[in-house]
């Protein structure tokens, strides 16, 4: 065994701020008949409504890096927060590899009901599936990589791809009606499916091209409206015959974040009438096959003889796809300037940063307030150091491309720019 390391950050879902000395404790999850044994209890989350970097079992590394391995390569654990004021949480099936961390997120909505009705029964408990190179799930159906665009009269009414702000999940078939929908913010979904679909243990440049493969995937499906142009109301389902894996309320692992966070609006395309992302389509290759596709266990055979992403992604969809970089429009306020802003950097970029770390330090007061002066000093570097630390970006204390967009993000979400339910 080897240990892996979560973090826990448990936010109010109605306004996605942090609760601070919520309790939360921790379970393994128990075999047939065997009982939940705790091991952690009572921990306190601390001003930015965490428990960091707790030390859990996991096992050995070797069985996520061998397709033939028999072992479930990672630990299960059941996360439970308990707040005052607040319904009590589980989250079952929070999974762990090792030696890398992980993040769990816990939205707790607000008590509905008298403060003296409280009872276990009324827990909101979340049951997170297998991941899908271990459990049992249909194989993708194939289908043409490009689409036929509608008439100007349909659904698509963009020029070219853009990053949507959320993506619209159908957690079911498409024909299932009962199933809910779900609006996701687009890097959460596109960390949601990575996590769920490969190990982050695997060399980092096959993230790097399993991560692109699945967002020129969703692009496509954002671009060509292909199921609103067949009357559904949704951008894509959560099931593997159709679409991708789609886990709601799993954790998600620190390589991949970090790979989306810096990619996020990175697809492929097949030039040179082609303006929609390439319908990147892939399977396991070792429970099933897709001939033409990228294969995750191939891409991570070929991230181990040192294939760089754009090389193990030519390999698959052939040497004519090129990269683009898709505009963030969507629930954006400032798009980033193209250069990194650090310690000597000034102006209006600069002061656009300052101005959204202190309207997050109203939800986040670790994060210290800065003065907005537009002059990026060792203060800004702090600050934006410790946000970095919270939110599981690289702690250089710079503002690039991923920290600006995840600035952004949170500025967004806990000063309510965006609706919880917007129509689009």
């Amino acid at each position: 065994m080897q240990d892996g390391f979560l973090t826990v950050s448990v936010i109010d879902s109605s306004n996605n701020r942090p609760i601070v000395d919520a309790t939360v404790n921790i379970y393994s999850i128990p075999g047939p008949g065997e009982t939940a044994a705790p091991i952690h209890q009572n921990l306190k989350t601390n001003i930015s409504g965490q428990v960091t970097n707790l030390a859990l079992p996991a096992p050995d590394i070797d069985y996520s890096l061998d397709p033939n391995a028999q072992v479930r390569p990672y630990s299960e654990y059941l996360v439970e927060a308990i707040a005052d004021g607040y319904e009590t949480v589980i989250i079952n099936g929070t999974q762990l590899l090792p030696t890398i961390g992980a993040r769990q997120t816990v939205p707790m909505p607000p008590r509905s009901r008298a403060r003296g009705s409280y009872s276990r029964q009324n827990e909101e408990v979340f049951i997170i599936p297998d991941h899908t190179l271990y459990g049992d799930y249909p194989p993708k159906i194939p289908e043409s990589s490009l689409k036929p665009l509608p008439p100007p009269t349909g659904f698509v009414v963009l020029d070219n791809p853009v990053v949507p702000e959320f993506i619209v999940v159908h957690d079911g078939l498409p024909e299932n009606t009962s199933a809910p929908n779900y609006w996701i913010p687009f890097k959460d979904y596109i960390k949601n499916v990575a996590s769920s679909e490969i190990y982050s243990t695997w060399p980092t440049q096959t993230i790097y091209a399993n991560v692109i493969a699945i967002i020129s995937f969703t692009l496509n499906r954002v671009f060509t409206e292909w199921y609103r142009n067949k009357g559904y109301s949704f951008t894509i389902t959560s099931t593997t015959n159709f679409d991708h894996k789609f886990m709601k309320n799993r954790n998600f692992f620190d390589p991949i974040s970090i790979v989306v966070d810096d990619i996020f609006n990175t697809f492929i395309k097949r030039p040179p009438t082609s303006r929609q992302p390439l319908l990147a389509q892939y399977c396991d290759g070792k429970k099933s096959q897709c001939p033409n596709q990228m294969t995750q266990w191939g891409s991570k055979d070929l991230g181990d003889q040192g294939m760089d992403y754009e090389s193990i992604l030519r390999y698959f969809y052939g040497d004519e796809i090129i990269f683009e970089k898709a505009p963030i429009v969507s629930g954006v306020p400032i798009s980033f300037p193209g250069e990194t802003l650090q310690v000597g950097s000034s102006g209006k970029n600069v002061r656009t940063i300052q101005n959204q770390l202190n309207a997050i330090s109203n939800s986040y007061p670790a994060i210290p307030k800065v003065r907005e002066d537009g002059i990026y000093g060792e203060s800004t570097a702090n600050a934006v150091k410790t946000f970095q630390q919270i939110f599981g970006l690289p702690q250089s204390g710079v503002v690039d491309f991923k920290t600006w967009y995840e600035i952004s993000r949170v500025y967004v979400a806990v000063t309510k720019i965006a609706s919880l339910n917007p129509t689009i």
